[in-house]
C-alpha cells in the first residue's frame, strides 16, 4: 500500500476561508502601492493562470485514462511534469496571496493531517505533491482510481480559484515580497527535493519558477539599475539550472551565494521603497532583511507575547539574571541554567535532565535555547505554544521547579534588588506574572545564533571554508535528504517560506541504538502531549524537529538523549530510521530507503553540521 513519507501538518483554511480571502482582497486608490512601479503585469498572470488551468484539466483527463489502462505510466508521468512546470510559472504569486488553499488544495506536502475540532479528525493530502509522489512510484499502478481520483479533484479545487480570479486579479505592488520569498521556496523546498518527492524534478521545475519571475520582471517598465542587475542575474541562474547534469551533483552552495542571495538582496533594494510592512503581521520573515541567512532574516517577537517595543538591554539583563537565580525554583536549588548551560551551548549534556529529586530524571533530554524562540510550538512534544507558555510548563512541572506563578512572585517582591529593577523598567514596584514573563522572554529571545563560520561564509565575511564543509552542504540540501526536514537557515522544523508554523516527525528512533537487538523508543511523543486536538495515532511516537545549528555542541542526541555522537545519528538516518532497520513504525514520515552514503559523505555531513557551530554565543 502506498505510503506517505512527509510531515504532518495543519488544516488551517477550509472553503469558507478561502471564499473569504477572495471576497476581501483588494487595494483602495489610496494605497501607496499603485504609486510605485513593479505592479502585477496583469495579461501576463491571466496567461499563466490560464495556462496552469489547460494543464491541470488535461491531466484529469490523462489521469482517467490511465486508470482505464489506455495510457502508459511514462505518459501520465510526463502530463504531470508539465502540469507542475506550468504551476511553477506562476507559484510565486498563488502561494503568496492564497498560502492556505495552496498548501491545502494544489501543492502541499504528501502527508497526513488533521481538522481542528474537539476531536481530532485525520484527513488524506491532496495536491501536486502527492501526485508526484504516487505517479513517480511503484506503486503507481496500483493506485490508479486514486491517482485519478486526486486528479479531479486537483482539476476542480484550482478551476474555482481560476474562476475567480478571472473576476478579481491581485493587484497592488506586491510581487517583489512575493519573487522574494518565492527564492527562499525554491532554496529550501525546490531544490532540496521537498517539493518533488517521487519525481525529483527539482531543477527543471527551480528553472520554470525563475522563468515565470523574470518574465514578470521583464514586462516592468521602470529601467532601473538594480531592475536590470535582477534580470541579469536571473537570466545567468537559469543557464546554471539548465546545464546542471543531476539532482544529487549540483552545487546548491555557489546557487545560493552567486544567484539566491544577490537577487534577493538586490529585490529588497528595489522593495525597501515601498511599506514593507504588509506582511509583518501575518509571518515571522522580516522584509527588510538583506541575506537568507541574515540574522535578522526572521522576527523574533512574531513567536512572542512580548513586543519589540517592549523590550529593551535592561530588560533583557533582568530577564538574564532571573534565568540563572535558583530563587524561581520551588527548593531554590535549580535554575534555568540547571538544564540549559551555556558553556553546553544552552543543554546540559545528559541524555536525560536530573529533576529536582535525588537520582531521578525527566523524561527527555534538554534542547538547546540557542535560536529557540523560532517556533511556533514549544516542547519535544510540542505542548506549549508561546515561549511564555514554556516557561510556565517547566514552573508547574513537579519533576522541575516544583512551584506556581504565586510563590514566585511573592519572593521576588519581597527582594529588595528585584522590586528595585523591575521598578525602573515598569515605573510599578509590584512585579507581576506578566513583567517576569517579559524579563524572562526578553533573555531567551536573545540568543541567537546565526554567526557561525558558515553563515559567514555565505554572508561574504569570510572567504573560506574547507571544501569537506562545502561538499556537507549540498549533501545535506540535496542527496542525504536532510534539508527536507531540517530547514534553512535554522534547520530546523519551522516551515519555510512564511516560517510560521512548525514541524514534527515520526523517525522510529531507537530506545539504545547499541543493544543488539533494536527496540522502538516507548515515549509517545506529540499523541500525549495532552492537547485532545491531537490525539490522533497520526502523532503517537511524533516529535519536534530541533536544530542542527550548534549540533557539534549539544550531544547527546533526540528526544531520548541515547545517540551519544552525530556519527551514531547519522548512520541511524543512513539506514532509513527505524523502519528502515526492518521495525513497525506506523506512518513513519522519514522515508524508509537507505540513504546509501559513502564513509566520505558521512564525514563531510559533519564537516559542515559543525561549521554551524557559533562560539560568540558560549559564555
Amino acid at each position: 500500500m502506498f505510503r506517505f513519507y512527509r510531515k504532518i501538518k495543519f488544516l488551517f483554511l477550509g472553503l469558507a476561508g478561502f471564499i473569504a480571502i477572495l471576497a476581501s482582497f483588494s487595494f483602495s486608490s489610496e494605497d501607496s502601492y499603485y504609486d510605485l512601479p513593479l505592479k502585477i503585469d496583469q495579461p501576463l498572470f491571466e496567461k499563466y493562470t490560464s495556462e496552469l488551468n489547460t494543464a491541470v484539466t488535461s491531466l484529469d483527463k490523462v489521469s482517467n485514462e490511465y486508470k482505464f489502462g489506455k495510457i502508459t505510466t511514462d505518459s501520465l508521468q510526463k502530463t504531470l511534469a508539465n502540469t507542475r512546470i506550468s504551476y511553477k510559472k506562476i507559484e510565486f504569486l498563488l502561494a503568496f496571496h492564497f498560502p492556505e488553499y495552496v498548501k491545502e488544495h494544489i501543492n502541499g506536502a504528501p502527508l497526513l493531517f488533521i481538522e481542528r475540532g474537539t476531536r481530532p479528525v485525520v484527513l488524506e493530502p491532496e495536491g501536486l505533491q502527492v501526485l508526484d509522489e504516487l505517479i513517480f512510484s511503484e506503486e503507481a499502478e496500483a493506485e490508479k482510481v486514486k491517482i485519478a481520483s486526486l486528479a479531479k479533484k486537483l482539476a476542480a479545487n484550482y478551476g474555482m480559484l481560476y474562476e475567480s480570479l478571472q473576476k478579481k486579479i491581485p493587484s497592488g505592488n506586491l510581487q517583489l515580497e512575493a519573487m522574494r520569498l518565492q527564492l527562499v521556496r525554491i532554496f529550501t523546498l525546490g531544490i532540496t527535493s521537498f517539493d518533488t518527492p517521487g519525481s525529483l524534478n527539482a531543477l527543471p521545475e527551480a528553472t520554470s519558477s525563475m522563468e515565470g519571475m523574470l518574465d514578470f520582471l521583464n514586462q516592468n517598465q521602470a529601467k532601473k539599475a538594480e531592475i536590470n542587475d535582477c534580470q541579469k542575474l536571473f537570466r545567468e541562474a537559469i543557464e546554471v539550472l539548465k546545464k546542471s547534469d543531476s539532482f544529487e551533483n549540483f552545487d546548491r552552495l555557489s546557487f545560493l551565494k552567486m544567484y539566491i542571495d544577490p537577487i534577493y538582496k538586490k529585490l529588497g533594494a528595489i522593495q525597501a521603497a515601498t511599506n514593507p510592512e504588509f506582511l509583518q503581521h501575518m509571518t515571522s520573515w522580516n522584509p527588510k532583511s538583506t541575506s537568507i541567512f541574515s540574522n535578522d532574516f526572521l522576527n523574533p517577537y512574531f513567536f512572542t507575547d512580548l513586543k519589540k517595543e517592549e523590550d529593551s538591554e535592561e530588560l533583557k539583563a533582568l530577564g538574564k539574571q532571573l534565568f540563572y537565580d535558583p530563587i524561581i525554583s520551588g527548593d531554590q536549588k535549580m535554575s534555568c541554567a540547571t538544564c540549559h548551560d551555556p558553556k553546553k551551548a544552552f543543554t546540559d549534556g545528559n541524555a536525560r535532565s536530573f529533576s529536582n529529586l535525588q537520582g531521578k530524571t525527566v523524561l527527555r533530554n534538554a534542547p538547546t535555547l540557542l535560536n529557540a524562540v523560532y517556533a511556533d510550538r514549544f516542547f519535544y512534544d510540542l505542548r506549549a505554544f508561546t515561549l511564555e507558555q514554556q516557561a510556565e510548563h517547566v514552573i508547574f512541572n513537579t519533576s522541575e521547579f516544583n512551584t506556581a506563578y504565586t510563590e514566585i512572585l511573592k519572593k521576588l517582591n519581597q527582594n529588595a534588588d528585584y522590586t528595585k529593577k523591575f521598578k525602573k523598567l515598569f515605573k510599578n514596584k509590584e512585579i507581576t506574572r506578566d513583567k517576569f514573563s517579559k524579563a524572562l522572554a526578553s533573555y531567551v529571545l536573545s540568543l541567537n545564533s546565526f554567526n557561525s563560520p558558515f553563515d559567514k561564509f555565505v554572508r561574504n565575511e569570510t572567504s573560506e571554508i574547507t571544501q569537506e564543509v562545502k561538499n556537507g552542504f549540498n549533501l545535506f540540501m540535496g542527496k542525504a535528504n536532510c534539508g527536507t526536514c531540517h530547514f534553512a537557515p535554522t534547520f530546523s522544523g519551522l516551515v519555510p517560506p512564511f516560517y510560521s508554523e512548525n514541524e514534527s516527525e515520526i523517525l522510529g528512533v531507537l530506545a539504545n541504538p547499541k543493544e543488539a537487538i533494536s527496540k522502538i523508543d516507548l515515549d509517545k511523543g506529540r499523541y500525549a502531549n495532552q492537547i485532545l486536538s491531537e490525539k490522533a495515532p497520526i502523532y503517537e511516537h511524533s516529535f519536534k524537529t530541533s536544530t542542527t545549528r550548534n549540533v557539534g555542541l549539544t550531544a547527546p542526541y533526540f528526544h531520548n538523549g541515547e545517540y551519544q555522537t552525530l556519527e551514531e545519528v547519522i548512520e541511524f538516518y543512513n539506514k532509513g530510521g527505524g523502519e528502515g532497520m526492518g521495525l513497525s513504525v506506523y506512518n513513519q514520515t522519514l522515508s524508509p530507503d537507505p540513504l546509501n552514503l559513502t564513509e566520505k559523505e558521512k564525514k563531510e555531513l559533519i564537516a559542515f553540521m559543525k561549521s554551524l557551530n557559533d562560539l560568540s554565543v558560549i559564555e
